[in-house]
């Protein structure tokens, strides 16, 4: 995207991956929930996540140590014109599905055109700024654009590449557990039991072998079992009997204190802690602004104010806690800067200073608790600002002149033991307050159609971001995601300014406009107060078998997309 990519023409493997690893071995993974579909380029149905990844191969390869950085994978060569308004791709001659057939031309333009008409939304965006798709040799196909974004190349290099021929007479968005996806990727599916487990088998004949340096190093396990739990409880017990033989935990108290068992005391079982250097994300509760209860930014204060942070934190994960997520882009250079906005920041947001909420140009930081349970002072604040917007406390409740008592309902998956856990201690505080607020616990199914569908009122939300925020931010906080089913706009925001700023990064001619423009909108998002905020990992902690193992370099993002399973190897 700017400048050079770091590693050189005749690179050997990305610099945390270990080209010397030895090929052999199997990890079996746990997630909590279900699935009923195999093809996770659709909105349809719900798939095992990991599957978009390890089960598919782009033009291009992401490599998680350089922001805006690919490197070639399908594609042995891309060109792309100074002003950024088409890119071609050539293909490998070398490439091929698991099925032995060539990875052809066509193959990847009616991929292209395919996911963007009809696959999952995140794709349809990008499409729409597709002018014209085209080939323009036997292995080579150039995509013209309508549109200034200076970041559509890179988008367009990291699409799936699915198989043309398998698909003819098949409605591609109707697909579920029916349709394995053929693709080139080094892993194939091989078993698997719909809600239950999914096991994925390296392709001995995998076209990449020996062939990608990009791939030098990666996809060194010959088996990837991923299994599926009721909750976070069945999960943990099936690590500690040995059927998984790795776990992340999120929980750092549960870390310190229920790692104590057998395997963990034999050194069957390592303790692995990853750092990272990628912004912290937003984790929070999530409040639905498409309901009037919520549009008044006051409202939304009032209960980001009573939400008793520091006793929940403390509570939750023991001992100091974990940091909080100060906004969208904290722990890294991206966030906005404390105190009023100025130079660059400024010269953005202020042509919109007039509809924007309070403290996005002045500044704004998220209030502080004493540490008490009781929390009064930030109570006595958060009732004031209800009363602001119009509630007022009556016989014990809040209400509005229309007689109207002020109250909503938390929505979660069953199986979330840890966000049960805050919603109880959150749901105490607003009781007091005279909210009238209840928790519903649904399974994972009902959960994704109504989170989906936008059927709640306030639900659990995780949004990791990355150091190279481009077009996916419009899928996160645009206008047209926010009237989008299945879109990530779960707060339903919709605000000329964060589209501006989205547009302002994504035309950015130096370094300099982008973490400008990046910084705006994080100011944008984060006074906009959508997200009661909890927590961050700064580092990720795995527990796995000791005979996994992995580079001791370590790429910027730590444990990430593309580090477990994929540099991880298994060794006696």
């Amino acid at each position: 995207m700017y400048g050079d990519p770091a590693l050189p023409p005749d690179f050997v493997a990305l610099p945390y991956a270990n080209p010397d690893a030895p090929r052999g071995g199997r990890i079996v993974q746990g997630e909590v929930g279900s699935f009923d579909s195999l093809n996770p380029h659709i909105l349809k149905g719900r798939v095992p996540w990991q599957l978009r990844f390890l089960a598919h191969e782009s033009l291009m390869g992401r490599s998680y140590d350089e922001p805006f950085t690919l490197y070639g994978l399908l594609a042995e060569s891309v060109e792309v014109p100074d002003d950024r308004s088409w890119v071609e791709f050539t293909l490998r001659p070398e490439a091929r599905f698991s099925d032995g057939s060539p990875v052809t031309a066509e193959d990847v333009l009616w991929t292209y055109a395919t996911l963007g008409t009809v696959g999952h939304p995140r794709y349809q965006g990008s499409w729409a700024k597709v002018d014209t798709a085209t080939k323009v040799g036997e292995r080579t196909v150039r995509f013209t654009f309508n549109t200034r974004d200076d970041e559509l190349p890179l988008i367009l290099g990291m699409r799936p590449i699915l198989k043309k021929a398998q698909w003819d007479g098949i409605d591609f968005a109707e697909s579920g557990v029916d349709v394995i996806p053929i693709s080139s990727a080094p892993y194939v599916i091989s078993d698997f039991e719909a809600g239950r487990f999914v096991t994925l088998k390296r392709n001995p004949d995998y076209w990449g072998d020996g062939v990608v340096p990009y791939m030098n190093g990666q996809a060194n396990l010959d088996e990837i079992r991923m299994e599926f739990f009721t909750d976070g409880t069945a999960m943990f017990e099936a690590f500690k009997a040995g059927i998984l033989n790795t776990t992340r935990e999120t929980n750092a108290q549960k870390w310190e204190t229920s790692y104590d068992f057998p395997a963990v005391q034999s050194g069957d079982v390592v303790k692995s802690v990853i750092p990272h250097q990628r912004p912290s994300g937003m984790w929070g509760l999530v409040m639905n602004t498409r309901l009037e209860k919520f549009r008044d930014w006051r409202v939304r204060e009032a209960l980001i104010t009573a939400f008793n942070y520091e006793f929940i934190n403390q509570t939750v994960n023991g001992g100091d806690g974990l940091p909080r997520a100060a906004s969208y882009f904290s722990n890294s250079i991206l966030g906005m800067r404390p105190g009023p906005a100025e130079g660059k920041v400024l010269e953005l947001l202020q042509p919109f200073a007039a509809e924007l909420p309070p403290g996005t140009i002045e500044g704004y930081a998220l209030p502080q608790g004493d540490g008490t349970e009781r929390n009064r002072r930030n109570l006595r604040r958060a009732l004031s600002l209800m009363e602001d917007a119009g509630w007022t406390l009556q016989e014990g409740a809040l209400k509005n002149t229309a007689g109207e008592t002020f109250g909503f309902e938390i929505l979660l998956a069953a199986g979330s033991n840890e966000w049960s856990q805050i919603s109880d201690i959150y749901v105490a505080t607003l009781e007091r307050m005279g909210v009238d607020v209840t928790v519903r616990t649904v399974d994972s199914a009902e959960y994704k159609e109504l989170t989906n569908a936008f059927d709640f009122e306030m639900t659990d939300f995780g949004r990791g971001l990355s150091l190279s925020p481009g077009n996916e931010q419009n899928l996160y906080w645009s206008a047209q995601a926010a009237d989008t089913e299945g879109s990530r706009n779960l707060m339903g925001m919709k605000s000329p300014a964060a589209e501006a700023m989205i547009a302002a990064l994504l035309t950015s001619e130096s370094q300099d406009d982008f973490l400008a423009a990046t910084r705006a909108l994080d100011r944008i998002l984060t006074a906009g107060r959508y997200v009661v905020p909890i927590w961050y990992n700064p580092v990720s902690r795995i527990a796995h078998a000791r005979q996994l193992k992995y580079p001791e370099t370590l790429p910027m993002y730590g444990d990430w997309i593309g580090f477990q399973p994929d540099v991880w190897w298994y060794e006696e």
